[in-house]
Formats: structure tokens, C-alpha cells, sequence
């Protein structure tokens, strides 16, 4: 004889379709309340608009619709003061949220899911979610920009060495350098902004993929939600994940140039270059070394790409091999996004400190652009200019003199008129007048050079954009 199931066991959102509960291993692989508790503004949020236009279509009464949006308040007045008991039996924050909603209101809260799925549910949460990280990380690197473009008002006219391959090529500013991270995060930015208008369409209503029938007025939810409309289509409204993936690709790309500037701090601050100074807000002592002072934030934000671009990876892997509509593989999506998106956000804001913070020794600076031959580009120009050298004619030349500099242990504008003229005829005096690298920096006027006049125009121009 077989027992008769305990109604108990069973979970109370399903009714009578399961008689008993999960096993235990299900309920700890299929449960995401765990993390998508995150979700609970998005999900109260969506859920009174959702029994606003309920009411405003005739179907739900208003005394429910009422209790209903009442009743959510409490609810989320509940978890923000951490009063709320959150339920792995229940899954996730949706039914969470409106198994407490019935417990507080009654039979209201029971109405509140009509002509919607939790699939809709979780998408507009989602989105919302993520539109809201969108406007975060907008500000955060906003912030960041201004910190680069105050480093570069300060410096428009410090000399530094320009590298290639790592190696000294040509001598730049300090205004010039930090303006160019200005640039990559500009970029960062209206990636940011493109992705959010993209994504700025409401789920809400799709249901479970195909619509309802219900007279439900999807308009007036995504106008009650900020969204610019509803989505056009209920199965890709349901099994779209395109706004999470561009919001990591975005973070992914945005984190790669917080590396590259994270990466030039580590060398920059070490004995060898002495470039700069980091505060020690940012860095950290030796447990055995006592002379050591470690760029540990500067290597930590190096390596949080790594974190960001995996999530980035992970959620595509999820995504690639799915069919339509939803499938329960898309419930691993949040983690990815909720982890990139702290990563971003710590990463974007210790940035800001150590580029606020961090002081350029000037004296190394232009010392170090002196050296290593960095005036060679300039020798070759002048004699083009001057002598009307074919580029690769004096490109020959230059390099000759730079062998004689580097044989005789100094550097170009230390070799004497009579060396230089033994390497060609036509070299005059006039040409040390090119050889300094003030003078080399100074002559850089083109559009998106390194003059320094050029670089207070882009300050100046950064400056009146970010106010």
C-alpha cells in the first residue's frame, strides 16, 4: 500500500500538480534565492506596476489592487530592515515575494500573478537590474574621467617618455598620457549609455512566451517602469539575455583599460621607474620587507578583469546552444552579471582614488624622456624639413648618429656639429634647436598631439563636457 503523500511536503506555490516536495539535491540545484534575492526592489517595483494596470483594465478590483500595492510596500519595508525570512523552499525572490504578500494581505495577494509568468517576471526584473548598473557605471567612470582630466590639467606641460614595446620612442606630456585613458573611457561610457537605450523595452506582459489573454495594457507598464516602450515580440521577451550580455561585454572592455592604467601604475611606482608616488590609501607594507610598499590595489583591479571577462564568457557559453523560449539553464545568468558588476563598480571607484591620489615625479619624468635617444624622430624631421632629405634618406642618417651617440656613451644633443657633419655635410647648428625634449614636446601641434597647447585645448574641451 502506498502512503499517501504529505500535502505538506509539497511546495505551496504548485498546488496539486507535485504531491510531494523536492529532494534536497534538487532543491539546493533548482533554489536561486540565494542570490536573486538581489532583485527584490526590481521584482516589488515590477509587480505594482503590474497590479496598477490590473486594475486599471478592469482586471483586478481596485480595493486589491490597493491591498496588493500596500502590501508590496511592506514587504519591501521588510527586507530593507532585514526583518523578512527569505525561503529556499520557495526558489526564488518572486515567489518569495508573493508568498509573503498573501500571508500579509490574503486572498489579494493570490491575484497578483494573473496574466503574467514568472518568466516575464524574472525578465523585467532583470532588466531592470541591469539597467540600473547601466546608470551606475555611467557615474562611476564619469568620475573617473574627471580625476584623468584634473591629473592632465596639472600636467599639460611635464615632459615624459612616450614608449613602444615598452622601450623610450618619444618624448610626451603627462597631460597628453592621462587624456588618453580620457579617450578609452569615454568610449567605456557611451557603450554603456548605447546599451541601455537598447535595452530600455519592457517584458512585462510576454507572460510565459506567448502573451495572454488577458486585456492587459503592456504600454502603461513600461511607461509606470521608465521603460521607452514593451518588447514587440513574447518569445524573444521571455528568452532575450541580450542586455546582460552587452552590459558584461561593455564592463569586459571597460575593465581592460582599467588594467592597462593598473599595469602602468605597478611599473610606474617601482624603484626602478620612481614615475610616480601612490598614497598609502592604495598600497600595503611587506610582512618580512620593511622598506617595501606595494601597489596591492593597482594589482588587484588588474587582475579583476580576469573576473569580469569569465562572466562575460560564462553567460555566452549559457547562452549559445539555447532553443526558444526559456530554459532553466538561463537562471545562471544573474550570478555572472551580479559578480562583474561589483567587480566593475569596486574597480571604477578605487581608480578614481588612486588617480586623485597618486603624484608624478616630474624630475624622473622628463629625466627619464632625455634618454634613450627619444629625439630621433625629431632629428629625422628637421632634416627633411631643413635639408629636404627623402624620410627614408635621413631615417638612415638619424640612425647613423644615434650608433656614434650610443658608441660615444651620450645622448643626441650631446654629439658636437663636427660629429654630426661627418654623418652628412648639410647638418647645422640650427638643428639642436630640435634635439631638446621641451623643444620636441612643443612641436608636437598637430590635432591630437602632445603640445602642450594642444593638450589644454582638450582639457579645456573635457573640462566643459563633464562640467
Amino acid at each position: 500500500m502506498t502512503a499517501s503523500p504529505d500535502p505538506k511536503a509539497a511546495n505551496q506555490m504548485w498546488g496539486g500538480r507535485f504531491a510531494s516536495g523536492p529532494d534536497a539535491i534538487m532543491q539546493a540545484i533548482n533554489a536561486s534565492i540565494g542570490f536573486d534575492q538581489r532583485l527584490y526592489a526590481q521584482d516589488i517595483a515590477g509587480s505594482r506596476a503590474h497590479a496598477a494596470m490590473l486594475a486599471a483594465t478592469g482586471i483586478l478590483g481596485d480595493s486589491d489592487a490597493q491591498a496588493i500595492g500596500e502590501g508590496l510596500l511592506t514587504v519591501l519595508s521588510e527586507i530593507e530592515t532585514g526583518a523578512f525570512q527569505f525561503k529556499v523552499e520557495l526558489e526564488d525572490i518572486h515567489l518569495n515575494v508573493e508568498s509573503r504578500l498573501t500571508e500579509i494581505i490574503g486572498d489579494p495577494g493570490k491575484r497578483l500573478h494573473t496574466g503574467r509568468s514568472r518568466n516575464d517576471q524574472v525578465a523585467v526584473d532583470f532588466r531592470l537590474w541591469v539597467r540600473d548598473q547601466c546608470d551606475q557605471a555611467i557615474a562611476g567612470i564619469t568620475g573617473l574621467m574627471r580625476a584623468f582630466v584634473a591629473q592632465a590639467d596639472v600636467g599639460a606641460d611635464w615632459v615624459m617618455p612616450g614608449f613602444t614595446h615598452l622601450q623610450t620612442a618619444q618624448p610626451v606630456t603627462w597631460g597628453h598620457h592621462m587624456l588618453a585613458y580620457v579617450e578609452m573611457l569615454a568610449r567605456d561610457r557611451s557603450r554603456f549609455e548605447d546599451a541601455r537605450a537598447r535595452m530600455n523595452e519592457c517584458p512585462l506582459g510576454a507572460a510565459a512566451l506567448a502573451g495572454t489573454s488577458f486585456p492587459i495594457d503592456r504600454h502603461m507598464t513600461a511607461k509606470a517602469l521608465g521603460f521607452d516602450r514593451p518588447t514587440a515580440n513574447s518569445l524573444d521577451s521571455v528568452s532575450d539575455r541580450d542586455f546582460a550580455l552587452e552590459f558584461l561585454a561593455a564592463s569586459s572592455i571597460c575593465a581592460m583599460h582599467l588594467s592597462r592604467f593598473a599595469e602602468e601604475l605597478v611599473i610606474w611606482s617601482s624603484a626602478q621607474f620612481r614615475f610616480v608616488r601612490l598614497s598609502d590609501r592604495w598600497t600595503t607594507g611587506s610582512s618580512i620587507m620593511p622598506q617595501k610598499k606595494n601597489p596591492d590595489a593597482a594589482e588587484l583591479l588588474r587582475a579583476k578583469l580576469g573576473r569580469i571577462l569569465g562572466a562575460t564568457v560564462a553567460l555566452f557559453t549559457i547562452m549559445k546552444g539555447l532553443a526558444l523560449t526559456y530554459s532553466k539553464d538561463m537562471q545562471e545568468d544573474k550570478e555572472q552579471v551580479f559578480d562583474a558588476a561589483d567587480s566593475l563598480m569596486l574597480g571604477l571607484a578605487a581608480m578614481t582614488g588612486m588617480v586623485g591620489d597618486m603624484t608624478a615625479n616630474r624630475e624622473v619624468l622628463e629625466a627619464s624622456a632625455a634618454s634613450g635617444f627619444s629625439t630621433a624622430t625629431d632629428l629625422a624631421d628637421w632634416l627633411v624639413k631643413t635639408l629636404n632629405l627623402p624620410f627614408r634618406e635621413a631615417h638612415h642618417v638619424t640612425g647613423t648618429l644615434v650608433a656614434l651617440a650610443e658608441k660615444k656613451g651620450c645622448d643626441l644633443p650631446d654629439l658636437m656639429i663636427s660629429e654630426m657633419t661627418t654623418v652628412h655635410p648639410g647638418i647645422t647648428q640650427d638643428v639642436y634647436s630640435v634635439l631638446g625634449v621641451q623643444n620636441s614636446v612643443r612641436s608636437r601641434l598637430s590635432y591630437g598631439g602632445t603640445a602642450p597647447t594642444r593638450v589644454r585645448e582638450q582639457v579645456a574641451r573635457w573640462q566643459a563636457a563633464l562640467g
